[in-house]
């Protein structure tokens, strides 16, 4: 263990590695200067930093879908929105319990889950949410270039008539992602600064254009607002509860390795309220607007259109095309990089620090998400939203259950930092690197829901996956840790350790 030296310190609340610690471990396997903890003078991200982010990353294509997709699986308008609302305020709590020991302590998501899974059975939780990651990364790019090709075949008919043009757009486009990922953390924070009010000034414009539109056909805004539900008689509850789950998944990654971005926040207060306006607010604002959009293409076209691609293309004017097609891509590109690049980066990395840094993360990520074929995923909103939703929300609601129960109830929020890079010696190595109780957690946590998923009698757990997966998580942990003390740092321990800093004013 690290006995007396002084290997933290603590300044305001917020935590660092002393610079003899950081010095200390620069050979260590299982350190690199990515997964460090972020020194206190790199922690600049204020509430409008954090609030911006997930305006850039909640202002996306997926959004848009999640809508519109609701209403195409039989829900009203107001039933999609109340459904995307419960969500994303479910969805919070874990949030902003993960993100906290992010800001205190500095450190990224897969040396969070260290503490849980050990030094390398952190592997295994941060390769499930790294290639979930890259799922969505390979999403977010088909959609983005579909964009790009839409407006290429507005402009040029020859275009659209070539059956290789979304492949070339794709891949264009998957390169742009890539290469502004790859520059890292402060091209991001300048990319989602600058990007949020774009976002909200060409939302603002799909809905005058399809106000516009569905004035010109004769009707009114209440002719979209009155559609009806279209659901099967007793097909509520199955449809609401699927879309719930799935509404809690869409966010559920991110309440995962939330750390990956609050550990730059400034204080626990930029932090939470940065997150708190935000994800709820923008994910319904948003929401309405594809819902909006959607019943006006029903009023308009005569059936709806949930893929806001195909929307622009039928609008047909080169201008409008261009100009939708520029704010898919900034949208696609706040989202894509931020929520999808950064985790699997950090994910991958973390399986040898030493020879995998996080720029050479990105690059893997943007292979799996070709790998991963998103054309599939995307193939209907069904598949969308229950498919590919639905099933990755059942494994990743036992995790973030199992997090705030390692990090609340079993540690009371106290960590030695040099501890979590080092190897055998260290209280966070448990047996051979892995933690079994982690592993057993996850396991019996996910067995209800995933039997759902196959079972038709016990349909319920699966529709209600992540919440269950979440609860039976919190409570199974700590349960199983109760005996399991070696990994714990007392009060005198953490005291011996650890140097306290003075609060510079500026």
């Amino acid at each position: 263990m690290s006995g007396k030296v002084k290997t933290q310190r603590v300044v305001g609340g917020l935590y660092e590695l002393t610079e003899s610690a950081r010095e200390n471990l620069k050979e260590n396997q299982y350190y690199n200067d990515d997964l460090a903890p972020t020194m206190l003078k790199e922690r600049a991200w204020t509430t409008y930093n954090i609030a911006a982010l997930w305006v850039g990353m909640s202002v996306c294509i997926p959004t848009y879908m999640m809508a519109s997709g609701l209403m195409a699986a039989g829900l009203s308008w107001w039933q999609a929105i109340l459904n995307i609302c419960l969500g994303n305020l479910i969805v919070l709590i874990p949030m902003q319990l993960n993100s906290h020991a992010g800001t205190k302590y500095g450190i990224p998501y897969p040396v969070f889950a260290r503490l849980a899974f050990g030094i390398k059975g952190s592997h295994i939780a941060a390769i499930a949410r790294a290639l979930i990651a890259a799922g969505w990364f390979g999403i977010q790019t088909w959609i983005g270039g579909g964009a790009l090709n839409g407006v290429i075949s507005v402009i040029s008919p020859t275009w659209g008539s070539w059956v290789g043009g979304i492949w070339v757009s794709f891949f264009v486009f998957w390169a742009l992602n890539v290469w502004i990922a790859y520059k890292g953390e402060e091209a991001i924070k300048f990319m989602e600064s600058w990007g949020a009010p774009i976002l909200g000034i060409l939302s603002i414009g799909l809905m005058v254009w399809a106000y516009i539109s569905v004035k010109a056909a004769g009707k009114g805004i209440m002719d979209i607002l009155n559609m009806p539900a279209t659901y099967e008689p007793g097909k509520f509850w199955p449809i609401f509860l699927g879309g719930l789950t799935a509404n809690i998944a869409f966010w559920s990654t991110l309440a995962l390795n939330i750390p990956d971005f609050s550990r730059y926040a400034k204080s626990q207060k930029d932090q939470f309220r940065g997150q708190l306006l935000g994800l709820p607010t923008t994910m319904a604002a948003f929401s309405f607007v594809g819902v909006f959009v959607t019943g006006a293409t029903g009023v308009i076209f005569g059936k709806f259109l949930w893929d806001p691609v195909a929307v622009i293309a039928k609008i047909g004017s080169p201008f409008a095309a261009l100009l939708g097609a520029l704010g898919i891509a900034v949208a696609t590109l706040t989202t894509n990089i931020a929520a999808n690049v950064v985790a699997p980066a950090n994910g991958i990395s973390n399986l040898n620090p030493r020879k995998i840094s996080y720029k050479m993360g990105t690059i893997v990520t943007g292979i799996l998400g070709v790998a991963i074929m998103p054309w599939k995923l995307l193939s209907s909103a069904g598949a969308y939203i229950f498919g590919w939703l639905g099933t990755y929300g059942i494994l990743l609601g036992p995790l973030a259950g199992m997090y705030i129960a390692d990090y609340y109830i079993y540690r009371k929020k106290a960590i030695d930092l040099d501890d979590l890079f080092r190897g055998e010696n260290s209280r966070y190595w448990y047996g051979n690197g892995f933690n079994e109780k982690a592993i057993y957690t996850w396991i019996l946590a996910a067995i209800l829901p995933l039997l759902g998923k196959v079972i038709p009698s016990m349909s319920f757990f699966a529709e209600s996956g992540w919440i269950i997966g979440f609860l039976l998580g919190l409570f199974i942990y700590p349960v199983l840790m109760k005996n399991e003390v070696s990994s714990l740092i007392t009060e005198e321990q953490e005291k011996e350790i650890t140097e306290i800093g003075e609060i510079v004013e500026k």
